[in-house]
Protein backbone atom coordinates (compact mmCIF):
# COMPACT_ATOMS: atom_id res chain seq x y z
CA UNK A 1 0.00 0.00 0.00
CA UNK A 2 1.35 3.43 -0.94
CA UNK A 3 2.25 5.69 1.97
CA UNK A 4 0.08 8.75 2.52
CA UNK A 5 1.24 12.08 3.95
CA UNK A 6 0.11 12.77 7.50
CA UNK A 7 -1.53 16.04 6.46
CA UNK A 8 -3.46 14.40 3.63
CA UNK A 9 -4.54 11.63 6.00
CA UNK A 10 -5.85 14.19 8.53
CA UNK A 11 -7.54 16.20 5.77
CA UNK A 12 -9.36 13.09 4.49
CA UNK A 13 -10.91 12.21 7.86
CA UNK A 14 -13.82 13.77 9.74
CA UNK A 15 -12.70 15.85 12.71
CA UNK A 16 -12.45 13.06 15.26
CA UNK A 17 -13.05 12.93 18.99
CA UNK A 18 -9.30 12.54 19.57
CA UNK A 19 -8.61 15.78 17.69
CA UNK A 20 -11.34 17.54 19.65
CA UNK A 21 -9.73 16.28 22.84
CA UNK A 22 -6.36 17.76 21.81
CA UNK A 23 -8.03 21.11 21.16
CA UNK A 24 -9.93 21.03 24.46
CA UNK A 25 -6.88 20.11 26.56
CA UNK A 26 -4.72 22.77 24.91
CA UNK A 27 -7.58 25.24 25.45
CA UNK A 28 -7.41 24.45 29.18
CA UNK A 29 -3.63 24.93 29.21
CA UNK A 30 -3.78 28.44 27.73
CA UNK A 31 -6.85 29.27 29.86
CA UNK A 32 -4.82 28.58 33.01
CA UNK A 33 -2.07 30.75 31.52
CA UNK A 34 -4.62 33.55 31.10
CA UNK A 35 -5.84 33.03 34.67
CA UNK A 36 -2.32 33.43 36.00
CA UNK A 37 -1.62 36.51 33.86
CA UNK A 38 -4.72 38.41 34.98
CA UNK A 39 -4.85 37.31 38.61
CA UNK A 40 -1.36 38.59 39.39
CA UNK A 41 -2.53 42.08 38.50
CA UNK A 42 -5.53 41.80 40.81
CA UNK A 43 -3.52 40.57 43.79
CA UNK A 44 -0.91 43.33 43.44
CA UNK A 45 -2.80 45.93 45.56
CA UNK A 46 -3.36 43.40 48.36
CA UNK A 47 0.28 42.34 48.22
CA UNK A 48 1.39 45.95 48.31
CA UNK A 49 -0.75 46.67 51.36
CA UNK A 50 0.19 43.43 53.13
CA UNK A 51 3.94 43.92 52.72
CA UNK A 52 3.86 47.73 52.87
CA UNK A 53 5.51 48.10 49.45
CA UNK A 54 5.91 51.21 47.35
CA UNK A 55 4.87 51.23 43.71
CA UNK A 56 8.55 51.14 42.73
CA UNK A 57 9.15 48.04 44.85
CA UNK A 58 6.09 46.33 43.38
CA UNK A 59 6.85 47.09 39.71
CA UNK A 60 9.42 44.28 39.17
CA UNK A 61 6.73 41.70 40.00
CA UNK A 62 5.13 42.31 36.59
CA UNK A 63 8.31 42.48 34.52
CA UNK A 64 9.98 39.40 36.00
CA UNK A 65 7.18 37.14 34.79
CA UNK A 66 7.56 38.47 31.24
CA UNK A 67 11.29 37.77 31.32
CA UNK A 68 10.51 34.24 32.49
CA UNK A 69 8.09 33.80 29.60
CA UNK A 70 10.77 34.90 27.14
CA UNK A 71 13.37 32.55 28.61
CA UNK A 72 10.93 29.62 28.70
CA UNK A 73 9.96 30.10 25.06
CA UNK A 74 13.57 30.37 23.91
CA UNK A 75 14.69 27.30 25.86
CA UNK A 76 11.78 24.89 25.55
CA UNK A 77 10.73 25.38 21.92
CA UNK A 78 13.81 23.55 20.58
CA UNK A 79 13.32 20.85 23.24
CA UNK A 80 9.77 20.22 21.97
CA UNK A 81 11.08 19.82 18.42
CA UNK A 82 13.75 17.36 19.54
CA UNK A 83 11.99 15.31 22.23
CA UNK A 84 8.29 15.71 21.44
CA UNK A 85 5.40 18.07 22.09
CA UNK A 86 3.66 16.09 24.83
CA UNK A 87 6.51 15.75 27.36
CA UNK A 88 7.38 19.45 27.10
CA UNK A 89 3.73 20.47 27.51
CA UNK A 90 3.15 18.17 30.49
CA UNK A 91 6.38 19.16 32.26
CA UNK A 92 5.78 22.87 31.59
CA UNK A 93 2.27 22.71 33.06
CA UNK A 94 3.43 20.75 36.12
CA UNK A 95 6.40 23.09 36.60
CA UNK A 96 4.47 26.36 36.50
CA UNK A 97 1.80 24.81 38.71
CA UNK A 98 4.38 23.85 41.32
CA UNK A 99 6.16 27.22 41.28
CA UNK A 100 2.87 29.13 41.44
CA UNK A 101 1.87 27.06 44.46
CA UNK A 102 5.23 27.74 46.11
CA UNK A 103 4.76 31.46 45.40
CA UNK A 104 1.83 31.46 47.81
CA UNK A 105 4.25 30.70 50.63
CA UNK A 106 6.89 33.31 49.79
CA UNK A 107 7.70 35.57 52.72
CA UNK A 108 9.62 38.38 51.03
CA UNK A 109 9.84 40.07 47.64
CA UNK A 110 13.13 38.46 46.45
CA UNK A 111 11.68 34.97 46.99
CA UNK A 112 8.43 35.91 45.28
CA UNK A 113 10.29 37.43 42.31
CA UNK A 114 12.40 34.30 41.88
CA UNK A 115 9.32 32.07 41.94
CA UNK A 116 7.43 34.33 39.51
CA UNK A 117 10.37 34.08 37.10
CA UNK A 118 10.29 30.28 37.37
CA UNK A 119 6.52 30.32 36.84
CA UNK A 120 7.14 32.34 33.69
CA UNK A 121 9.59 29.71 32.46
CA UNK A 122 6.88 27.06 32.60
CA UNK A 123 4.26 29.30 31.03
CA UNK A 124 6.72 30.25 28.28
CA UNK A 125 7.11 26.60 27.34
CA UNK A 126 3.46 25.64 27.62
CA UNK A 127 1.80 28.25 25.40
CA UNK A 128 3.76 27.77 22.13
CA UNK A 129 3.76 24.00 22.55
CA UNK A 130 -0.03 24.03 22.90
CA UNK A 131 -0.28 26.11 19.71
CA UNK A 132 2.04 23.72 17.87
CA UNK A 133 0.27 20.54 18.98
CA UNK A 134 -3.17 21.91 18.14
CA UNK A 135 -1.98 23.02 14.70
CA UNK A 136 -0.52 19.60 13.92
CA UNK A 137 -3.84 17.87 14.53
CA UNK A 138 -5.90 20.32 12.43
CA UNK A 139 -7.13 19.69 8.89
CA UNK A 140 -5.62 22.28 6.59
CA UNK A 141 -8.98 23.73 5.58
CA UNK A 142 -9.82 24.61 9.21
CA UNK A 143 -6.39 25.13 10.74
CA UNK A 144 -6.54 28.87 11.42
CA UNK A 145 -10.08 28.82 12.81
CA UNK A 146 -9.35 25.90 15.14
CA UNK A 147 -6.03 27.26 16.42
CA UNK A 148 -7.54 30.68 17.08
CA UNK A 149 -10.53 29.04 18.79
CA UNK A 150 -8.16 27.12 21.05
CA UNK A 151 -6.24 30.28 21.90
CA UNK A 152 -9.43 32.05 22.95
CA UNK A 153 -8.91 30.05 26.12
CA UNK A 154 -6.36 32.70 27.09
CA UNK A 155 -8.85 35.58 27.00
CA UNK A 156 -11.51 33.48 28.72
CA UNK A 157 -9.02 32.43 31.38
CA UNK A 158 -8.03 36.08 31.85
CA UNK A 159 -11.67 37.06 32.37
CA UNK A 160 -12.24 34.19 34.80
CA UNK A 161 -9.02 35.02 36.64
CA UNK A 162 -10.10 38.61 37.13
CA UNK A 163 -13.57 37.61 38.28
CA UNK A 164 -12.30 34.92 40.67
CA UNK A 165 -9.66 37.19 42.13
CA UNK A 166 -12.14 40.01 42.59
CA UNK A 167 -14.62 37.76 44.39
CA UNK A 168 -12.28 35.62 46.49
CA UNK A 169 -9.49 38.05 47.34
CA UNK A 170 -11.28 39.48 50.40
CA UNK A 171 -11.82 35.92 51.69
CA UNK A 172 -8.65 33.96 50.82
CA UNK A 173 -6.17 36.80 50.36
CA UNK A 174 -3.48 37.05 47.69
CA UNK A 175 -1.88 33.79 48.84
CA UNK A 176 -5.13 31.93 48.28
CA UNK A 177 -5.35 33.21 44.68
CA UNK A 178 -1.82 31.92 44.01
CA UNK A 179 -2.78 28.55 45.53
CA UNK A 180 -5.68 28.31 43.08
CA UNK A 181 -3.35 29.24 40.23
CA UNK A 182 -0.99 26.45 41.30
CA UNK A 183 -3.51 23.71 42.02
CA UNK A 184 -5.32 24.02 38.67
CA UNK A 185 -2.29 23.12 36.49
CA UNK A 186 -1.17 20.43 38.95
CA UNK A 187 -4.59 18.79 38.56
CA UNK A 188 -4.44 19.17 34.77
CA UNK A 189 -0.93 17.70 34.37
CA UNK A 190 -1.87 14.04 35.15
CA UNK A 191 -4.92 14.41 32.89
CA UNK A 192 -2.57 15.42 30.09
CA UNK A 193 -0.34 12.41 30.81
CA UNK A 194 -3.27 10.03 30.61
CA UNK A 195 -5.27 11.46 27.71
CA UNK A 196 -3.17 13.75 25.50
CA UNK A 197 -1.60 12.08 22.43
CA UNK A 198 1.80 12.96 21.04
CA UNK A 199 1.86 14.77 17.71
CA UNK A 200 1.23 12.25 14.93
CA UNK A 201 3.44 14.28 12.58
CA UNK A 202 6.30 14.29 15.07
CA UNK A 203 6.00 10.53 15.65
CA UNK A 204 6.06 9.72 11.94
CA UNK A 205 8.93 12.14 11.32
CA UNK A 206 10.96 10.47 14.07
CA UNK A 207 10.20 6.97 12.81
CA UNK A 208 8.02 6.14 15.82
CA UNK A 209 4.85 4.08 15.65
CA UNK A 210 1.87 6.39 15.22
CA UNK A 211 -0.47 3.68 13.94
CA UNK A 212 -2.59 3.52 17.08
CA UNK A 213 -3.21 7.28 17.04
CA UNK A 214 -3.97 7.26 13.31
CA UNK A 215 -6.42 4.38 13.80
CA UNK A 216 -8.24 6.35 16.51
CA UNK A 217 -8.57 9.28 14.11
CA UNK A 218 -9.78 7.22 11.15
CA UNK A 219 -11.72 4.54 13.06
CA UNK A 220 -10.06 1.90 10.90
CA UNK A 221 -6.61 0.57 10.05
CA UNK A 222 -4.75 3.52 8.47
CA UNK A 223 -2.43 3.36 5.47
CA UNK A 224 1.34 3.73 5.97
CA UNK A 225 2.07 7.36 6.77
CA UNK A 226 4.90 9.68 5.78
CA UNK A 227 5.83 13.30 6.43
CA UNK A 228 6.50 15.35 3.30
CA UNK A 229 9.28 17.48 4.68
CA UNK A 230 12.72 18.36 3.47
CA UNK A 231 15.33 17.36 6.05
CA UNK A 232 16.96 20.69 6.87
CA UNK A 233 20.47 20.59 8.34
CA UNK A 234 21.29 21.95 11.77
CA UNK A 235 19.39 22.34 15.01
CA UNK A 236 15.77 23.57 15.14
CA UNK A 237 17.10 27.05 15.97
CA UNK A 238 19.51 27.27 13.03
CA UNK A 239 16.78 26.00 10.70
CA UNK A 240 14.82 29.21 11.35
CA UNK A 241 17.54 31.09 9.49
CA UNK A 242 17.95 28.74 6.53
CA UNK A 243 17.25 30.08 3.02
CA UNK A 244 13.51 29.98 2.42
CA UNK A 245 12.70 30.40 6.12
CA UNK A 246 14.83 33.33 7.29
CA UNK A 247 12.76 36.02 5.57
CA UNK A 248 9.49 34.77 7.02
CA UNK A 249 11.11 34.32 10.43
CA UNK A 250 12.26 37.94 10.60
CA UNK A 251 8.93 39.31 9.33
CA UNK A 252 7.02 37.22 11.87
CA UNK A 253 9.28 38.61 14.58
CA UNK A 254 8.50 42.17 13.49
CA UNK A 255 4.78 41.37 13.59
CA UNK A 256 4.87 39.75 17.03
CA UNK A 257 7.07 42.52 18.49
CA UNK A 258 4.84 45.34 17.26
CA UNK A 259 1.62 43.56 18.18
CA UNK A 260 2.56 42.70 21.75
CA UNK A 261 4.07 46.16 22.29
CA UNK A 262 0.65 47.69 21.58
CA UNK A 263 -1.28 45.08 23.60
CA UNK A 264 0.80 45.48 26.76
CA UNK A 265 1.10 49.26 26.51
CA UNK A 266 -2.67 49.64 26.30
CA UNK A 267 -3.45 47.01 28.93
CA UNK A 268 -0.99 48.68 31.33
CA UNK A 269 -1.73 52.36 30.70
CA UNK A 270 -5.10 52.84 28.98
CA UNK A 271 -7.12 53.06 32.25
CA UNK A 272 -4.63 55.60 33.59
CA UNK A 273 -4.80 57.69 30.40
CA UNK A 274 -8.60 57.61 30.42
CA UNK A 275 -8.68 58.53 34.10
CA UNK A 276 -6.41 61.47 33.37
CA UNK A 277 -8.82 62.57 30.61
CA UNK A 278 -11.61 62.94 33.17
CA UNK A 279 -13.20 59.48 33.28
CA UNK A 280 -13.76 57.88 36.69
CA UNK A 281 -11.93 54.66 37.48
CA UNK A 282 -15.09 52.57 37.07
CA UNK A 283 -15.85 54.13 33.69
CA UNK A 284 -12.21 53.79 32.57
CA UNK A 285 -12.29 50.09 33.48
CA UNK A 286 -15.57 49.63 31.59
CA UNK A 287 -14.13 51.25 28.45
CA UNK A 288 -10.91 49.22 28.70
CA UNK A 289 -12.88 45.99 29.04
CA UNK A 290 -14.10 46.41 25.45
CA UNK A 291 -10.63 45.39 24.25
CA UNK A 292 -10.61 41.72 25.42
CA UNK A 293 -14.19 41.34 24.19
CA UNK A 294 -13.10 42.59 20.78
CA UNK A 295 -10.03 40.35 20.89
CA UNK A 296 -12.08 37.20 21.48
CA UNK A 297 -14.53 37.98 18.69
CA UNK A 298 -11.69 39.06 16.43
CA UNK A 299 -9.79 35.81 16.95
CA UNK A 300 -12.82 33.70 16.02
CA UNK A 301 -13.78 35.70 12.92
CA UNK A 302 -10.25 36.36 11.68
CA UNK A 303 -9.43 32.66 12.02
CA UNK A 304 -12.38 31.79 9.79
CA UNK A 305 -11.45 34.46 7.25
CA UNK A 306 -7.83 33.24 7.22
CA UNK A 307 -9.08 29.81 6.18
CA UNK A 308 -11.16 31.30 3.35
CA UNK A 309 -8.92 34.08 2.03
CA UNK A 310 -5.23 34.93 1.89
CA UNK A 311 -4.27 34.89 5.59
CA UNK A 312 -1.51 37.50 5.34
CA UNK A 313 -3.89 40.00 3.77
CA UNK A 314 -6.62 39.25 6.32
CA UNK A 315 -4.28 39.95 9.23
CA UNK A 316 -2.67 42.98 7.56
CA UNK A 317 -6.10 44.52 7.00
CA UNK A 318 -6.98 43.86 10.66
CA UNK A 319 -3.85 45.70 11.82
CA UNK A 320 -4.58 48.66 9.51
CA UNK A 321 -8.15 48.96 10.80
CA UNK A 322 -6.79 48.75 14.34
CA UNK A 323 -4.35 51.58 13.58
CA UNK A 324 -7.30 53.80 12.68
CA UNK A 325 -9.08 52.77 15.88
CA UNK A 326 -5.97 53.59 17.95
CA UNK A 327 -5.85 57.07 16.43
CA UNK A 328 -9.58 57.44 17.13
CA UNK A 329 -9.01 56.82 20.86
CA UNK A 330 -6.78 59.89 21.01
CA UNK A 331 -9.29 62.00 19.14
CA UNK A 332 -12.31 60.98 21.24
CA UNK A 333 -11.07 60.72 24.82
CA UNK A 334 -14.26 62.41 26.14
CA UNK A 335 -16.82 60.64 23.91
CA UNK A 336 -17.65 57.43 25.78
CA UNK A 337 -19.63 55.59 23.04
CA UNK A 338 -16.95 56.32 20.45
CA UNK A 339 -14.23 55.33 22.91
CA UNK A 340 -15.89 51.98 23.59
CA UNK A 341 -16.21 51.33 19.86
CA UNK A 342 -12.60 52.36 19.18
CA UNK A 343 -11.20 50.25 22.04
CA UNK A 344 -13.30 47.31 20.85
CA UNK A 345 -11.83 47.81 17.36
CA UNK A 346 -8.30 47.83 18.75
CA UNK A 347 -8.96 44.56 20.58
CA UNK A 348 -10.52 43.05 17.45
CA UNK A 349 -7.68 44.12 15.18
CA UNK A 350 -4.62 43.83 17.44
CA UNK A 351 -5.38 41.06 19.95
CA UNK A 352 -7.47 39.11 17.41
CA UNK A 353 -4.75 39.41 14.75
CA UNK A 354 -2.05 38.41 17.24
CA UNK A 355 -3.92 35.19 17.93
CA UNK A 356 -4.22 34.70 14.17
CA UNK A 357 -0.47 35.31 13.83
CA UNK A 358 0.10 32.39 16.22
CA UNK A 359 -1.72 30.15 13.75
CA UNK A 360 0.21 31.68 10.86
CA UNK A 361 3.54 30.94 12.55
CA UNK A 362 2.56 27.35 13.30
CA UNK A 363 1.60 26.86 9.64
CA UNK A 364 4.74 28.51 8.26
CA UNK A 365 7.39 26.23 9.78
CA UNK A 366 8.09 22.58 8.91
CA UNK A 367 7.59 19.87 11.51
CA UNK A 368 11.30 19.76 12.38
CA UNK A 369 11.33 23.35 13.68
CA UNK A 370 7.65 24.24 14.20
CA UNK A 371 7.69 24.44 18.01
CA UNK A 372 10.94 26.42 17.91
CA UNK A 373 9.56 28.83 15.32
CA UNK A 374 6.40 29.54 17.30
CA UNK A 375 8.29 29.76 20.60
CA UNK A 376 10.96 32.14 19.36
CA UNK A 377 8.39 34.40 17.67
CA UNK A 378 6.53 34.64 20.97
CA UNK A 379 9.79 35.28 22.82
CA UNK A 380 10.65 38.18 20.50
CA UNK A 381 7.10 39.43 20.98
CA UNK A 382 7.64 39.41 24.74
CA UNK A 383 10.46 41.91 24.31
CA UNK A 384 7.84 44.14 22.72
CA UNK A 385 5.56 43.60 25.70
CA UNK A 386 8.30 44.65 28.13
CA UNK A 387 9.09 47.71 26.03
CA UNK A 388 5.40 48.58 25.75
CA UNK A 389 4.97 48.49 29.52
CA UNK A 390 7.87 50.93 29.92
CA UNK A 391 7.15 53.20 26.94
CA UNK A 392 3.66 54.02 28.20
CA UNK A 393 5.07 55.53 31.37
CA UNK A 394 7.68 57.49 29.42
CA UNK A 395 5.05 58.93 27.07
CA UNK A 396 2.92 60.07 30.01
CA UNK A 397 5.96 61.54 31.76
CA UNK A 398 6.72 63.54 28.60
CA UNK A 399 3.30 65.21 29.03
CA UNK A 400 2.32 64.67 25.41
CA UNK A 401 -1.28 65.16 24.37
CA UNK A 402 -3.49 62.10 24.11
CA UNK A 403 -3.81 62.71 20.36
CA UNK A 404 -0.02 62.59 19.96
CA UNK A 405 0.36 59.48 22.13
CA UNK A 406 -2.21 57.46 20.20
CA UNK A 407 -1.01 58.64 16.79
CA UNK A 408 2.46 57.39 17.74
CA UNK A 409 0.98 54.12 18.95
CA UNK A 410 -0.75 53.60 15.60
CA UNK A 411 2.65 53.38 13.87
CA UNK A 412 3.57 49.89 15.21
CA UNK A 413 0.21 48.57 13.96
CA UNK A 414 0.99 49.86 10.47
CA UNK A 415 4.47 48.29 10.62
CA UNK A 416 2.94 44.93 11.61
CA UNK A 417 0.60 45.15 8.61
CA UNK A 418 3.48 45.93 6.25
CA UNK A 419 5.52 43.01 7.62
CA UNK A 420 2.64 40.61 6.99
CA UNK A 421 2.11 41.89 3.45
CA UNK A 422 5.83 41.42 2.76
CA UNK A 423 5.72 37.90 4.21
CA UNK A 424 2.79 37.03 1.97
CA UNK A 425 4.94 37.80 -1.06
CA UNK A 426 7.64 35.33 -0.06
CA UNK A 427 7.71 32.00 -1.82
CA UNK A 428 6.84 29.03 0.40
CA UNK A 429 9.86 27.08 1.68
CA UNK A 430 9.92 23.45 0.67
CA UNK A 431 8.24 21.20 3.19
CA UNK A 432 6.63 24.03 5.13
CA UNK A 433 3.09 25.34 5.13
CA UNK A 434 3.36 29.09 4.66
CA UNK A 435 -0.32 29.58 3.95
CA UNK A 436 -3.48 28.18 5.41
CA UNK A 437 -5.74 27.75 2.43
CA UNK A 438 -5.89 27.05 -1.30
CA UNK A 439 -5.01 30.63 -2.26
CA UNK A 440 -1.29 29.89 -2.38
CA UNK A 441 1.43 31.04 -4.70
CA UNK A 442 3.02 27.61 -4.55
CA UNK A 443 1.22 24.33 -4.22
CA UNK A 444 2.50 22.30 -1.27
CA UNK A 445 1.20 19.90 1.29
CA UNK A 446 1.96 20.92 4.85
CA UNK A 447 3.91 18.39 6.81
Amino acid sequence: MQAQSVQQFIDDQPYSSLQKRVLALCFLVVAIDGFDTSSIGFIAPALRAGWNLSATQLAPLFGIGLFGLMAGALLLGPVADRYGRKPVLVLSVAFFGGTSLLSAFAHDMPALLALRFLTGLGLGGAMPTAITLTSEYCPQRRRASLVTLMFCGFTIGSAVGGAVAGQLLPTVGWRGILVIGGVLPLVLAPVLVATLPESLRWLVLRGRDGGAIAERIAGTVPPPLRVDAVALPGSPVTQLFRPGLVGGTLLLWVTFFMSLLIIYLLSSWLPTILNGAGHGLAQASFISAASPVGGTLGAILLGRWMDRFRPHRVLALAYLVAALCIAAIGAATTNVPLLVLAVFGVGFGISGAQIGANALAAAFYPTTSRATGVSWALAVGRTGSVLGSMVGGALLAAQLSNESIFLMLAVPAVLAALALLAMGRLEAPAGAAPTLNVHTTKESTPS
